[in-house]
């Protein structure tokens, strides 16, 4: 499934979805009623981002700034927000 992310979107987390650092896991997750989503490297680093005020571009300025030499790393960001709205762990809020 392909959504049409723009980079003016602002996007939120899904309500009833909770994201944070796991000890146990050593790793970002997505926990919700059904379970928990180990997020897994670069994941975890756009959905520290995603806060229901950033832009999508801000949250990719701001990765390509902490990340400056991870080539392709938009299109991975992107893709990020494509697979996490397509899962229904984020809603678009504007």
């Amino acid at each position: 499934m392909e959504n049409d992310i723009q980079h003016a979107d602002i996007y939120d987390l899904a309500d009833h979805h909770r994201f944070q650092w796991e000890e146990a896991q050593n790793s970002f997750v997505i926990l919700f009623p059904e379970g928990m989503v180990k997020l897994h490297g670069g994941a975890g680093e756009v959905m520290q981002l995603v806060d229901g005020k950033a832009t999508v571009a801000e949250v990719v300025e701001a990765l390509k700034a902490k990340f400056p030499d991870a080539e392709g790393i938009e299109a991975d960001i992107v893709g990020m927000f494509d697979m996490a709205l397509g899962k229904a762990w984020i809603k678009k809020v504007n």
